[in-house]
């Protein structure tokens, strides 16, 4: 069965979009070596589950802040969601409801982060409800 094996986060602002997701979750963003401006994020150790993706500067046409969502929404494994959505809003992203559980799973909050792409972050927790 074909499994998801690369992000790309679109940015207007690459060096902002860059600060944010290396302070906020200690993500590793190099310049890419190859013929386009690209940046490699490298999100954990090879070992570890998840997978790595890129960043690339937002296309004339692409959609803004005020469209509709039409893409996948990434969600992050986070040890602490109280403390990672305080370092979300620190480092400018903005946290776009209450966090809410998912009966089982864990707990579960939406964020925009400085470029206004949508992404999930959740804490797993059996006992969530």
């Amino acid at each position: 069965m074909p499994r998801v094996i690369h992000f790309e986060i679109r940015a207007e602002d690459i060096e902002r979009a860059k600060k944010f997701y290396e302070d906020v979750f200690g993500w590793k963003i190099e310049k890419w070596e190859g013929p386009m401006e690209y940046w490699s994020i490298t999100t954990g150790k090879q070992e570890e589950p998840g997978i790595n993706g890129g960043m690339m500067r937002r296309q004339v046409g692409e959609p803004g802040a005020d469209t509709p969502i039409s893409t996948y929404i990434c969600t992050i494994d986070v040890p602490d969601i109280d403390k990672y959505l305080n370092q979300i809003q620190k480092h400018g992203g903005k946290v776009t409801g209450e966090k809410r559980p998912i009966t089982g799973v864990g707990w579960l909050a939406y964020c925009l982060d400085t470029e206004k792409n949508i992404f999930g972050i959740m804490q797993p927790d059996m006992s969530a409800r």
